[in-house]
C-alpha cells in the first residue's frame, strides 16, 4: 500500500481538498475555504500547512472568531447547505470565542466545520500558555466546551485518529436531517506531528446527498388525513429552501388551494406575491398568517422545527379539532406536536402527498377567506410603512415638553416646514411604555424617522434580487411581517439562535456564496456594538456588503419585553449613570457611521425620509462596503399580531404590573398545547 508521510495539519489540508459533494447534477467542491485568526496554538502546524500547500482551500482571515464562524456559517446557509467553510483559532480564548458561533450553526443545522487548537498531547510542557487547568481531571479543555454545541466533536491526539475523525465529520456534515457544528480539536504538538499515511485517504470523495423519499404507506395515512380536512394550513420552514422545494410547495399549494405561513427561515422560498403565500406566521407573524391559523384543522408542517416563535408557544393553532402533520427530512422534527410523521426530503414529500391527493379528487373548503386575509394585510402594510412622526428632524420636540401636540401646533404657527403635516397626540405603535420620552428621542436622535416607515423605504428602494440579512432585536419581528421577497433565497435571518453580532459577519459570508448580488445586513445598534469586526475582512477581501444600522439609543426589544411584563425600563436604554447610581441619565448619541469611516467603510447618515432615501441610492453605486446610520425612534416598530408567547416572568411580586402580567401567562397556559 503507498504511503505519504505528512504531519497531522498536511493530512487534514490535503483531505479537505478533496472532499466533494453531489445532490444529483454532478459532484461539486464541498470546502471551499478557511477562515483564520491564527495564535500560537495553530498557526505552526496548520497554519504551516495551509501556507506550505493549500491546494483549492482560499485562506481568509477573520478579525473575530466568532465572527469568522459566523461568515463561514451564512456561506453555507446560503448556498442551502451545500458548500462549507472550516474555521481555526488559537487555543484557549481563540477557541472559547468559536462557542456561540458554532452554537448558532447548531441550532440552525448549517454545517460550518471548526478545527480549534488544543493543549499539549504529551503534557510535556504542561500549562501552556492559555490552558486551563482542572484538577480532577487532567484530559479536560476549553475544547470539551465545545460537546455541548456540536453535532459531532473528536479530539485527534494521535495522527492516525485523523482519519477516522475526519471520515465522520463529513458524514455529519452532509447529512440534511442532523447536521450542524462539526469540531475536531486539535493538540498544537500532534498538529506538527507525521505519519505515514495510505494514500487512499486522500482519493477525491463525492459524499452523494441522495433525497430521501417518502414511505408509501407513510404517504397513503397523510392523504388520507388531508382528506378529511377542510381548512389545512402549511407551514414552510427552512428544509424548504435547504432542499430547493419552493417550486414544490407553490404547486401543491396552488393546485389544493391551501395557505402556507412562512417561518424565518423559510422565508422567501415562494414569492410573497404567490396568491396562497400568507407571510410570516407565529409571534413574529402578521396579522393575516395570525388569523386564519386558529381557524386550520390540520397543520401541515413542510422543512420546519415548530420552534414557539413559529407555534406561538403551541398556542396559535387553536381549532378544537386540529392534527398535525410533517414532512421533514429529521425523525425528531418529524415527530413533533405528535404528528403524523412522513420523514423524508420536502420536495419528494409535497410531490407524493399531491399525487396522492389527485387520486382522491382533494381540494380545501377555503373561499374568499385567503383573498381577503391578504388584502387586509396589505393595507395594514402601508399603513406601518406609512407611520410618521410629526416631529421634523432639527425641529424636533424639546426634551420635557408636555406632549408632541401643543409643539407642532406652536411650529406650524411659527411657519416651521411640514410641522403642518400633523396636529394630533402621536402614539407610537408599542404604546404606553416610553411615550413621555419620545420627545427626548428625537431631540437627542436629531431624527423624525420611524422604524416601520424606514422598512417600507428600503424594501421599495433596494434591488429586487438583493439579499437582506438579519437575526436579532425588533428587527427580525418586522422583516418577517413587513418586508417582501419576489426573488428566491434573499431573505436571509438567522432565527434559530437570534445571536446579536451574526448580522455584518454573515453578510460577509453572504456575500462570498453570491458575488454578483448586492447584500444588506439590517442590524440594531445594540447588535451592532456586539460585533462588526468582519466589516474590515469585507474590505480586506474587496467583497462589498452594506449595512443599514437602525439606532433607536438602546435593546429596544428587550426593553418592550420588561414593560409588557409590568417591569420598568432597566439597562435596556443607552443612558449615561447618574450620581444616584442608575442607568437613568441623558440619552447616549452615538456617531455610528465615524465608527466605521475609521476603517474605510464609505458611510452615510440619515435622520429623514430624504437623506435615507439619498443615502440608499448613493450605497447602491459605491464599490466598497457601506453604512447608513439611520437614527429611528423607539417603540415604532411593529407590535404582535395576536400571537402569545410564554416568557419566564416572575410568579411572585410586590409590584401589581408584575402579577398581572403572571395572571395573563397563567391564562396563556391554559388554552396552550401541553406537549
Amino acid at each position: 500500500m503507498e504511503r505519504i508521510r505528512l504531519t497531522t495539519a498536511q493530512a487534514l489540508v490535503k483531505f479537505l481538498n478533496q472532499q466533494y459533494v453531489d445532490y444529483g447534477g454532478g459532484p461539486e467542491r464541498f470546502v471551499h475555504g478557511v477562515f483564520t485568526v491564527f495564535g500560537h496554538g495553530n498557526v505552526l502546524g496548520l497554519g504551516q500547512a495551509l501556507q506550505e500547500a493549500p491546494g483549492e482551500l482560499t485562506v481568509y482571515q477573520g478579525r473575530n472568531e466568532q465572527g469568522m464562524v459566523h461568515a463561514a456559517t451564512a456561506f453555507a446557509k446560503q448556498s442551502r447547505r451545500r458548500k462549507i467553510m472550516a474555521c481555526t483559532a488559537s487555543v484557549g480564548p481563540g477557541a472559547a470565542n468559536m462557542l456561540t458561533a458554532a452554537a448558532t450553526a447548531t441550532a440552525n443545522q448549517i454545517p460550518v466545520l471548526l478545527l480549534p487548537g488544543d493543549t499539549f498531547a504529551t503534557r510535556q510542557p504542561d500549562p501552556v500558555l492559555q490552558q486551563m487547568e482542572h484538577t480532577h481531571n487532567l484530559s479536560i479543555t476549553v475544547n470539551d466546551a465545545f460537546k455541548a454545541v456540536s453535532k459531532y466533536w473528536d479530539r485527534v491526539t494521535r495522527p492516525e485518529q485523523l482519519m477516522s475523525a475526519m471520515l465522520s465529520a463529513m458524514r455529519v456534515l452532509t447529512d440534511p436531517g442532523d447536521t450542524g457544528a462539526v469540531t475536531i480539536a486539535l493538540p498544537q504538538d500532534v498538529q506538527g506531528e507525521a505519519w505515514e499515511y495510505p494514500a487512499d485517504f486522500f482519493r477525491k470523495r463525492i459524499h452523494r446527498v441522495i433525497a430521501r423519499l417518502p414511505h408509501p404507506q407513510e404517504i397513503a395515512a397523510a392523504a388520507e388525513l388531508i382528506a378529511g380536512k377542510q381548512r389545512p394550513l402549511l407551514v414552510c420552514g427552512g428544509g424548504v429552501r435547504y432542499g430547493d422545494a419552493g417550486a414544490a410547495l407553490r404547486a401543491f399549494a396552488g393546485k389544493f388551494a391551501i395557505p402556507f405561513g412562512e417561518t424565518q427561515a423559510g422565508k422567501s422560498a415562494v414569492a410573497s406575491s404567490f396568491e396562497y403565500n400568507l407571510g410570516g406566521i407565529g409571534v413574529t407573524g402578521n396579522g393575516c398568517a395570525n388569523a386564519l391559523a386558529p381557524e386550520a384543522d390540520l397543520v401541515i408542517g413542510v422543512g420546519t422545527r415548530f420552534t414557539d416563535f413559529t407555534t406561538a408557544s403551541k398556542s396559535l393553532f387553536s381549532h378544537p379539532e386540529v392534527e398535525f402533520l410533517t414532512l421533514n427530512a429529521s425523525p425528531y422534527h418529524a415527530a413533533k406536536l405528535d404528528a403524523l410523521a412522513v420523514v423524508c426530503d420536502a420536495a419528494e414529500g409535497l410531490n407524493a402527498l399531491a399525487a396522492a391527493l389527485e387520486e382522491r379528487g382533494y381540494r380545501s373548503a377555503y373561499t374568499d377567506e385567503i383573498t381577503q386575509a391578504k388584502k387586509s394585510w396589505a393595507a395594514e402594510r402601508e399603513r406601518l410603512a406609512g407611520v410618521e412622526y410629526p416631529g421634523n428632524a432639527g425641529n424636533s420636540v424639546p426634551a420635557g415638553s408636555a406632549s408632541v401636540e401643543s409643539v407642532v401646533d406652536d411650529n406650524a404657527a411659527a411657519g416651521v416646514p411640514g410641522a403642518e403635516r400633523s396636529t394630533t397626540s402621536f402614539t407610537p405603535e408599542v404604546a404606553g411604555h416610553l411615550d413621555e420620552k419620545l420627545p427626548e428621542y428625537a431631540e437627542v436622535l436629531d431624527t423624525s424617522l420611524t422604524q416601520t416607515q424606514v422598512l417600507g423605504i428600503i424594501n421599495e428602494a433596494i434591488p429586487q434580487d438583493a439579499i437582506v440579512i438579519g437575526a436579532a432585536g425588533s428587527l427580525p419581528g418586522d422583516m418577517q411581517r413587513m418586508w417582501n421577497s419576489e426573488v428566491p433565497d434573499t431573505y436571509h435571518m438567522e432565527y434559530g439562535f437570534s445571536c446579536m453580532g451574526y448580522e455584518i459577519a454573515g453578510a460577509l459570508g453572504i456575500k462570498l456564496a453570491e458575488p454578483g448580488r448586492e447584500v444588506y445586513a439590517l442590524v440594531g445598534d445594540g447588535s451592532y456594538q456586539m460585533l462588526h469586526s468582519e466589516l474590515v475582512t469585507s474590505l480586506q477581501e474587496n467583497r462589498k456588503i452594506n449595512v443599514l444600522l437602525l439606532d433607536n439609543a438602546g435593546f429596544g426589544c428587550i426593553n418592550n419585553l420588561q414593560m409588557e411584563q409590568g417591569m420598568e425600563s432597566m439597562a435596556t436604554e443607552f443612558r449615561y449613570r447618574e450620581p444616584d447610581g442608575q442607568l437613568s441619565g441623558d440619552l447616549m448619541r452615538i456617531d455610528y457611521a465615524a465608527s466605521a469611516a475609521g476603517y474605510g467603510v464609505q458611510t452615510f447618515r440619515a435622520s429623514t425620509v430624504g437623506e435615507l432615501r439619498t443615502a440608499l441610492a448613493a450605497a447602491r453605486q459605491s464599490e466598497r462596503s457601506t453604512l447608513i446610520d439611520i437614527k429611528v425612534l423607539p417603540k415604532t416598530m411593529t407590535h404582535g399580531y395576536d400571537a402569545w408567547w410564554n416568557v419566564g416572568v416572575a410568579e411572585v411580586s410586590g409590584k401589581e404590573a408584575v402579577q398581572e402580567a403572571y395572571d395573563r401567562k397563567r391564562s396563556g397556559l391554559e388554552k396552550a398545547r401541553s406537549y
